[in-house]
């Protein structure tokens, strides 16, 4: 059993020295990873060629759609927004409600940053919030270090869903289900953080002093609007729906607590928000009216649908290729549509989808590579072979290490979803051999992977966007003690609760 487990954990190996170690690119590291793995599946758990061949294929495609292709639109539509001046408006709105600082952060690092992140996500809300704050005269190493921790809990959710999304694809999970559950475990870290961002503000605890019903109300104004949304709609407006309550929660409560004057930024308007906004509003519209809550049009778009049988062994998924429901294709008519209205032409919106193509090419390989060195993992039974010896060793108090695991994969790929795609089926294999429930510790995986502030690759987007390469290390130093702090209340707390509610 540990002659499997030690090669089957060389692929992870790799990467973690790879990646963490000696900074290789993380498109070169995990295509060199795919073929390692290949290799292994080959000679060592005698998979055949053509198997691991088709394997790896079926993961290629997982990689494009619909991963791949709900990052691209998410980004399209940022972009759109952004040429249009939506985007400059919006912040505009935000800052003219306090000079607080710690308010401030409270609207624009968490609020602001967690609705970005949902629309957005690949480092979208840490590089803007930022420098935003950076603005409002926070110093440029607390600006980031909070960005990067306030951009967390939203990560399960970001990108219209596609981190919960891709774990319920590559675990075969209902995905409204598993949406649920990840809302509830974040319940309790969606509350902490506001109150940590304000402590970093100040760089004291007495910093809460003043603003601790506001700091507090903030943190359930985004968590319970989370939950709802998942348990009726599922993975795709939990994050957009929570954000946009908290900002509005915080904005209301520092109106009526607030008597300062008003900051010199012109507000903008009713009908220049609804501009700026309507991209984001379409998306919100399309995705319920294509969700489950509305039965005809979801049944009518889930008829447009390709099955396809890529793997050649036994026990093949099958891929459904979902071309009018998936979120992509919501996100990309919301945006055409939404930038007709805020005035671009449909040549230049074309021309903003070349260009957002272009700048995650490497992200593309990256994604693809890391999605079919996990299928390959997965049909050679390496991931099988890792989830015994684990479950061996740490028998059944396994579930309180397996947010763990979802860190480590956030830190090594710098994304909720290839985490959630590298280490999804080990998480699902080791409950089904503990015989514990599997969307409890499923979904641990996405939680614990929602510690991103520690991962090289964000920090790298952090202090790329305030122009401070090579304060990295002054970032990470921060960012582990309280990225320490979050994985220990998120394993205590998962751990415990799973006891009492006898899901482990």
């Amino acid at each position: 059993m540990w002659i499997r487990f030690a090669i089957a954990l060389l692929p992870i190996v790799w990467l973690i020295i790879s990646l963490g170690v000696m900074r290789i690119p993380a498109a070169r590291a995990c295509v060199i990873g795919l073929i390692l793995t290949m290799v292994l599946a080959v000679f060592s758990f005698k998979l055949p060629v053509l198997d691991t061949a088709s394997g790896a294929l079926e993961g290629i495609i997982m990689g494009i759609w619909p991963i791949m292709f709900v990052i691209v639109m998410a980004l399209f539509a940022y972009n759109v927004t952004t040429e249009s001046g939506g985007m400059e408006t919006i912040q505009n709105m935000l800052a003219t409600i306090s000079t607080d600082k710690r308010i401030i952060v409270l609207i624009i690092a968490w609020g602001f940053g967690g609705f970005l992140e949902s629309i957005a996500g690949f480092g979208t809300a840490v590089a803007i919030a930022a420098g935003i704050l950076i603005a409002f005269g926070l110093d440029p190493i607390r600006a980031s270090v909070i960005s990067l921790i306030a951009n967390t809990t939203a990560t399960a959710f970001g990108a219209i869903g596609l981190p919960v999304l891709t774990l319920a694809e590559v675990t075969g999970l209902h995905q409204e289900k598993l949406s649920f559950i990840v809302t509830l475990q974040l319940s309790i870290l969606v509350i902490l953080v506001p109150f940590i961002l304000v402590i970093l503000t100040e760089g004291s605890i007495k910093a809460i002093k003043g603003v601790g019903f506001i700091t507090l109300m903030s943190g359930l104004g985004m968590a319970i609007p989370q939950v709802i949304a998942a348990k009726f709609v599922g993975a795709e407006l939990p994050a957009i729906v929570g954000s946009l309550c908290s900002i509005a929660i915080t904005v209301l409560l520092t109106r009526w607590h607030d008597d300062e004057e008003e900051p010199d930024v012109l507000r903008p308007n009713a009908k220049e928000m609804l501009k700026a906004c309507s991209p984001f509003i379409l998306v919100f519209i399309f995705v319920i009216f294509a969700s489950s809550l509305v039965p005809t049009v979801n049944d009518v778009l889930n008829k447009v649908t390709t099955n396809l049988v890529v793997y050649t062994g036994k026990n093949p998924n099958t891929l459904s290729i979902s071309w009018l429901s998936s979120p992509g294709t919501l996100i990309f008519v919301a945006t055409l549509i939404g930038g007709a209205i805020q005035g671009i032409s449909l040549k230049k919106m074309i021309q903003i989808l070349g260009q957002s193509i272009k700048s995650v090419w490497k992200t593309t390989i990256t994604v693809c590579a890391i999605v079919g060195l996990a299928k390959v993992m997965v049909y050679a039974g390496m991931t099988n072979a890792l989830a015994v010896a684990l479950v061996g060793l740490l028998g059944p108090v396994y579930p309180l290490f397996a947010p763990l695991i979802g860190a480590l994969g956030t830190f090594l790929t710098g994304s909720a979803t290839s985490a959630n795609v590298l280490f999804g089926n080990l998480q699902y294999t080791a409950a089904t051999d503990l015989g514990v429930s599997k969307y409890w510790v499923v979904a641990s995986n996405m939680t614990g992977a929602t510690a991103g502030m520690l991962s090289p690759q964000n920090i790298a987007v952090a202090t790329g966007s305030i122009n401070r390469e090579g304060d990295e290390g002054e970032i990470l130093k921060e960012t582990v003690k309280w990225g320490g702090l979050y994985l220990i209340v998120c394993c205590v707390f998962l751990y415990i609760v799973g006891l009492v509610a006898g899901m482990i």
